[in-house]
């Protein structure tokens, strides 16, 4: 891989800025054989909780027009389970892997965040933006709570922290300050957005949780504003995605001002499409004589025509 297309994430070095989002490629060593792991800038792990969870009732999964609506509710195995049976095959993956973190009250994040500064890992992602949790609205939606949060796990770890933020709130720019006055590396958006699907002959939700999230191409113009928002908003990186599907996207995001690109539902549809998104992006740069990925960032051009 060309060195034009590394990229630095606080101190955390990644050999591609295409990031696999949690969720969307199981813990990694699920797909060896089918992505190739030398374009895959990182792999963000399924996110863990500290016990172990069934996940949401089935049906979990809708297609909606353009895009799925997802409410899996974190299954997981728990951390102990995690540490056992996921850890040491995250270990062999030939990339960069993010573990990410989510909890239901904040000694929980604080128990995770403590039990994985002790293992080799190389970052934790803070998943403060789960969309389908029935227990209390996201973190990611207080301002004052992701401050403090962050603020708590910094002191518990020395690994690169980064903070899972969602589009769903008025002013983007706001929670990205908070997270980032609280010691986080970088940031992360956007998750997906609240949304709902009915069965009109049944008159009955399509999904076991009634609600969940909304991901896919249809939501990547909303995507690109909230991570240009927050791009403007803060000095540290931040990791832009929603709605990826090819090379093009991903730039519109790095002229946004994001430093690396987050691929999610386009991952579940072809699990390789890291390798073409990095190849697209190294063509592009080559194109345009660009030296580096980096200095593509932020480099979108808004004077007047």
């Amino acid at each position: 891989m060309s060195s034009k297309i590394k990229v630095n994430i606080g101190k955390l070095t990644l050999k591609t800025p295409v990031v696999c989002a949690s969720g969307t490629f199981g813990f990694g060593s699920e797909l060896k054989g089918l992505a190739d792991f030398s374009s895959i800038g990182a792999v963000v792990t399924k996110t863990i909780t500290l016990a172990p969870r069934a996940g949401n009732p089935p049906p979990r999964i809708y297609e909606a027009g353009h895009g799925v609506i997802n409410a899996v509710g974190l299954e997981n195995p728990g951390l102990d389970g995690f540490l056992k049976e996921k850890l040491p095959l995250v270990k062999k993956l030939k990339t960069t892997a993010i573990i990410s973190i989510g909890g239901f009250t904040d000694e929980e994040y604080e128990a995770l965040a403590e039990a994985l500064n002790k293992e080799d890992i190389a970052a934790i992602e803070a998943n403060f933006s789960c969309p389908n949790l029935k227990e209390k609205r996201p973190i990611a939606q207080d301002e004052g709570h992701i401050f403090a949060l962050t603020k708590k796990l910094r002191a518990l770890t020395k690994k690169p922290l980064w903070i899972k933020l969602t589009p769903e709130v008025s002013d983007i720019s706001l929670t990205a300050q908070a997270a980032a006055a609280g010691g986080a590396d970088a940031i992360t958006l956007v998750n997906t957005y609240f949304a709902m699907a009915i069965n009109i002959e049944t008159q009955r939700p399509f999904l076991g949780n009634v609600t969940g999230g909304y991901s896919g191409p249809a939501i990547k113009p909303m995507a690109v504003y909230k991570v240009w928002r927050a791009a403007r908003a803060v000095n540290i990186p931040v990791i832009g995605g929603g709605g990826i599907e090819t090379a093009f996207d991903a730039i519109e995001f790095l002229l946004a001002g994001a430093k690396a690109v987050s691929v999610g539902t386009q991952n579940m549809i072809e699990p390789n499409c890291a390798q073409a998104i990095t190849k697209g992006i190294e063509d592009y740069l080559k194109r345009k004589k660009i030296d580096s990925v980096e200095t593509l960032s932020g480099k979108l051009n808004i004077t007047q025509r």
